[in-house]
């Protein structure tokens, strides 16, 4: 990829993935607003609300370009790594984890969803954990 090619394509994701977070943010204030601060933080509602409506949103898209062709790369970068990247990773985790099935790699898939999820949450502890220990 030539250097100007590799410049704008990260401009693309880097736009699309700013709009994406603020998104998120939005998300989880719009919680906030509507349960209260207390009984919103009983429950990660904006988590679950973006990682679901991220996942939706993912498989339309694809599914979109799939049927009608992509509009261009930076579209796609746009969209899909920025804006619902930024948005939530876990619909990315989603198409990674689909486009293993479609292939028929069923053992891959559920090793990297195990492993996704295993490794995260070990990633987090791990991180708490050190920086306790520090403290």
């Amino acid at each position: 990829m030539p250097q100007s090619s590799f410049i704008l394509a990260s401009l693309y994701v880097a736009l699309g993935g700013a709009f994406g977070s603020w998104l998120r943010f939005l998300v989880g204030r719009g919680w906030t607003a509507a349960l209260g601060p207390v009984r919103a933080g009983v429950f990660p509602y904006g988590t679950l609300t973006v990682n679901v409506v991220g996942s939706l949103l993912m498989g339309l898209v694809t599914g979109w370009f799939a049927r009608h062709g992509n509009t261009g790369e930076g579209t796609r970068l746009f969209v899909t790594v920025g804006v619902l990247g930024g948005f939530t990773t876990f619909s990315s985790m989603s198409l990674d984890f689909a486009t293993l099935i479609q292939r028929g790699e069923i053992a891959t898939a559920a090793f990297y969803t195990a492993l996704s999820l295993l490794a995260g949450f070990g990633g987090l502890f791990l991180g708490l954990f050190v920086m306790r220990s520090v403290a």
